[in-house]
């Protein structure tokens, strides 16, 4: 089931909601209601996924609590490796064990069977979340919690099971057991559900039919060189909107339940250094890698810069692999370790001036790290590439680059407005300078309901609606 859905929105989110707030001074019935919910929304495209999610529930909290029981004894890190080995053998079992049979069959040239084994959708996800749980639980970050379905909840909360932000249990342990809903909440949680289901229905989902129609047209290359970045742009626009339309959709709703999750995106596109982009892409996702990856290794904190980069790449290695079976992904990873180690050695971050050049760098090297994480292989990805440079002699325009400009320029353009902090800066002159509030107090809501109507036209006469976490 998905946010931008019919069956969502008009049949799923109003049940839940009502059922939810006739109990809204019972915490534990609407912790059951949500819980209840959750795996009803995960179980909705394919049933048996759900039982994948409960065993790693019950998996994770019993582990939780060995390490707690013997923090002080030597099991206790066992105990640990126990739940490592065990999370990512799910993760690798389900994701990634067919990769290597096809690159073992590749390697030998024996035709190994493959497992076809369907992938859960956000596996990644509430593994990664599960995972934190029980080892924040033996570093002393957080308690361990002894009622099994408060962990449920943490892991299966639907919000943010498909699509993050990644959380930990201990930003939300309070707030499982003792939160307050207000109407400031909900109608704050509303506003932001609706500007990022406009995000995914009215911008992310007309950029993939351009992203789409020229990747998969052209996957033999034969692509001018203004059709190629056309494409290349529309996907680089597709995938934020569509990833922060889903964090946003995510925050707004667990607004709506009372819940506050961190922010996920913070304006990325306005970046000036690799290094920043990654401080503002996905940052629960960065964090996670930051957190419990790079940090153990040692992190920046060593006297040899070997090392230092060494944990780089495991990182990104780490990271590029997290996103899909795919050497694409991996290659994906490499391009973005190489920049930051190359940021790193000059002190990019820290040189003043030049800020369109630094701009101009880092959206390029995005722009080009995208079509790597779009192609469906490495050789697609070599083709499309040698396409932007016109390399394959295909010529410098097309009737069709001119046609697109035509038809969906005007959502670059609206896209383009919306990849800069204009939002924020609107908010600050509002709530802090006090200008415009009665004229907003009005439009504001007709504005939100307008979109609302507008992307409801959009999913209820069947408009392009991809789902680009199918990977995760």
């Amino acid at each position: 089931m998905l946010f931008s859905s019919v069956v969502f929105l008009f049949y799923f989110l109003p049940v839940v909601l009502v059922l939810y707030y006739l109990f809204r001074n019972q915490i534990p019935v609407k912790n059951g209601i949500l819980l209840v919910a959750s795996l009803f929304f995960y179980a909705w495209g394919e049933p048996w996924f759900v039982l994948v999610m409960i065993a790693s529930i019950i998996g994770n909290y019993l582990l939780a609590l060995f390490v707690d029981r013997y923090r002080e004894e030597k099991a206790a890190k066992w105990i640990l490796v126990l739940a490592v080995i065990l999370n990512i053998g799910l993760l690798f079992v389900f994701k990634y064990l067919d990769f290597f049979i096809r690159n073992i069959s590749a390697a030998t040239g024996k035709e190994l069977p493959l497992t076809n084994l369907a992938l859960p959708i956000g596996i990644s996800f509430f593994t990664f979340q599960a995972l934190s749980y029980v080892v924040d639980v033996y570093r002393r970050q957080g308690r361990v919690q002894r009622n099994l379905f408060y962990v449920a909840l943490y892991i299966a909360f639907f919000p943010q099971l498909i699509a993050g932000p990644i959380v930990r249990y201990s930003t939300i342990d309070e707030q499982i057991r003792s939160r307050k809903e207000t109407w400031n909440k909900f109608s704050v949680g509303v506003c932001r559900f609706i500007a990022g289901l406009g995000k995914k229905v009215l911008l992310s989902n007309n950029f993939a039919i351009v992203a789409d129609r020229i990747f998969d047209n052209y996957q033999q290359g034969g692509m001018p060189v203004t059709l190629a970045w056309i494409g290349a742009i529309a996907y680089t626009m597709q995938i934020l909107f569509d990833f922060s339309g889903y964090s946003d959709m995510a925050i707004g709703l667990g607004l709506m339940f009372g819940f506050k999750f961190e922010e996920n995106f913070n304006y990325p596109y306005i970046s000036r250094s690799i290094g920043e982009f990654w401080r503002r892409w996905h940052i629960s996702l960065s964090t996670w890698f930051k957190e419990y990856i790079y940090f153990p290794l040692g992190g920046s904190k060593v006297k040899n810069m070997d090392i230092v980069i060494r944990n780089m790449l495991v990182v990104w290695l780490c990271t590029g692999f997290w996103h899909g079976a795919e050497w694409t992904f991996v290659v994906w990873g490499l391009l973005n370790f190489m920049f930051l180690v190359i940021e790193r050695f000059t002190d990019l971050e820290n040189r003043t001036g030049h800020g369109i050049l630094r701009w101009c760098y880092t959206m390029f090297i995005v722009n080009l790290g995208w079509v790597i994480f779009r192609a469906e292989n490495l050789v697609y990805a070599g083709n499309y590439i040698r396409c932007m440079f016109g390399l394959d002699g295909s010529g410098f325009f097309s009737d069709y680059a001119w046609m697109y400009v035509r038809e969906y320029g005007i959502f670059f353009v609206i896209g383009a407005f919306f990849c800069v902090p204009i939002g924020r800066r609107s908010n600050y002159l509002i709530v802090q300078e006090k200008m415009g509030t009665d004229i907003i107090d009005v439009f504001y809501p007709v504005i939100m309901m307008g979109i609302f109507l507008i992307c409801v036209t959009y999913l209820v006469k069947g408009s392009y609606n991809p789902f680009i976490y199918f990977n995760f």
